[in-house]
């Protein structure tokens, strides 16, 4: 049997999946799981998996598998369950335009390919941002990457980039980034998170402690100096206080954003206001776009979420199309806004609400998703500028989940507006 990139790409498909990744799998498992008759996952790479292919460490797999997995482990019997299913997968497959149809534009081994489809899923994902788009200032050497290409050299191709790097961030990715690098032998140098606390669940901070790592707070990565490659850097303290710290090496980690090229160059309206907004396509509570025959799940809609987490959401992605496809989708006789009105609120998903929407139809996103720009405590409201609909205590930290149930709200909203706020208190 040859290869799954050197199959044959049909003209139409009933449902194309963009993306690998433990959400595109999902939905396209449950898609064939509901009897849709041709669903095609298309990615880029030359095994699908997503980034968990990349995480040679513990753990994955407690939601999908009921037992603990390495990424590579629990990315393989993602694709496995797929296949099982009847999922073609069409790797080494870049998707390069989407527009209404819908079409695709494909770019293969063979060359460029149009697909046509009854309905699209968006899944491509995140990325973590890069040195440039963080305005760290000194030399431009080599030896300046990302967690995931750390994880890609370490776990695909058995390379030691570095012996001692500078870690920048604490996000749940810095310290995979630390495991990869126990794993290849490595020693970082240092940790640098420029807040108060780590991003991080605060146990993980035992984590640098337990390896000998230092780990600076309220620090900022000032200057990369080197020429051939990195031979030190500058961290600054909140304080001004300037110190030196010799490195052959910059993992720069987290501070994701939505892999969402592929949407910002189509015409499906994005969630980009300022330094707020999720910075992927614009969703209802059933993932559909502005374009009602695209759809997006996983963290093309908000970064950044664990895998289980975007599996999950493509099983209900899969059974949304699956109701699309049938028309069981409700028609939006309106659309209700959900606002952020308080400037601690960075994001909420979905964006807005398609109404009417029985709690017996069809199922969706059970809660709106909060991300914070910092901490904050005090009470969190939904109204709809008339009365409120929900409330609660938080005592929220960036980039922790914030649920807000929409059970039992449709019926209740007067207006066009959901306002989310927060009475702040010490």
């Amino acid at each position: 049997m040859p290869p799954s990139d050197a199959k044959t790409l049909p003209r139409e498909v009933d449902v194309a999946v963009v993306g690998g990744g433990p959400a595109g799998l999902a939905a396209a498992t449950r898609l064939r799981e509901r009897g849709i008759g041709s669903v095609a996952v298309l990615d880029r790479e030359s095994e699908a998996g997503g980034i968990p292919r990349h995480c040679g460490h513990y753990p994955f797999g407690m939601r999908e598998f009921h037992r603990v997995l390495r990424g590579p482990d629990y990315a393989r019997r993602l694709v496995a369950r797929a296949e099982s299913a009847g999922v073609d997968l069409y790797l080494s497959t870049t998707v390069v335009g989407i527009a209404p149809g819908p079409r695709l534009t494909l770019s293969t081994n063979a060359g460029k390919e149009d697909l046509a489809a009854r309905r699209v899923l968006l899944a491509t994902g995140v990325r973590e941002t890069s040195r440039a788009a963080r305005f760290i200032g000194g030399d431009r050497p080599p030896g300046v990457i990302t967690t995931g290409a750390l994880q890609s050299m370490v776990y695909l191709h058995g390379k030691r980039p570095f012996a001692s790097p500078v870690i920048l961030g604490s996000e749940l990715v810095s310290f995979s980034a630390i495991l990869t690098c126990r794993h290849a032998g490595i020693r970082p140098a240092a940790m640098v998170e420029p807040g108060a606390r780590v991003t991080a669940r605060q146990i993980a901070e035992a984590l640098p402690r337990l390896f000998g790592i230092p780990l600076h707070l309220e620090t900022e990565l000032a200057a990369i100096h080197g020429r051939e490659r990195v031979e030190g850097v500058t961290l600054r303290r909140a304080d001004g206080h300037e110190w030196t710290v010799e490195t052959d090496g910059v993992i720069v980690t987290g501070a994701f954003t939505p892999e969402a090229t592929l949407a910002r160059l189509s015409h499906l309206a994005l969630d980009v206001t300022g330094d707020g907004g999720s910075g992927g396509p614009i969703v209802d509570q059933f993932g559909r776009c502005s374009d009602p025959a695209f759809f997006a799940a996983g963290n093309l809609l908000r970064p950044v979420e664990t895998a289980g987490w975007s599996w999950r959401e493509g099983v209900a992605a899969g059974d949304v199309l699956a109701d699309s496809l049938a028309g069981r989708l409700p028609h939006a006789e309106r659309f209700v806004a959900v606002t952020a009105g308080h400037p601690a609120i960075r994001l909420a998903l979905p964006q807005h609400l398609a109404l009417p929407s029985s709690s017996k139809g069809p199922g969706g996103m059970a809660h709106i998703q909060l991300r914070l720009a910092r901490a904050v405590r005090g009470g969190l409201t939904l109204s709809d500028g008339e009365q409120i609909l929900w409330a609660r205590e938080i005592d929220g930290l960036p980039e922790r989940r914030i649920l807000v149930p929409l059970a039992g709200i449709a019926g209740k909203i007067r207006g066009n507006h959901l306002i989310l706020s927060i009475a702040e208190r010490a």
